[in-house]
């Protein structure tokens, strides 16, 4: 019996105005900093946030983009 080696599919988040949005991957083979950047276009507050992650669940590998702007503490 074969095994057969397969990738876990990368999902990313971020949240704007209280709202949750899910982002597609643009490319598996862009790093998460990259992706964040590829999406900065379309977000400008992506500019100035954060990567966090990875996350294990339900077969996919989470990240979530995090302003680091507008927050105190």
């Amino acid at each position: 019996m074969a095994l057969s080696v397969k990738g876990m599919e990368r999902v990313f988040s971020m949240r704007r105005n209280g709202t949750g949005i899910q982002l597609p991957d643009p490319n598996p083979d862009f790093t998460p900093d990259e992706v964040m950047s590829y999406y900065s276009n379309l977000y400008p507050e992506l500019t100035t946030s954060t990567v966090h992650g990875p996350l294990f669940k339900d077969d996919t590998v989470q990240y979530e983009f995090r302003t680091v702007i507008g927050t105190k503490g």
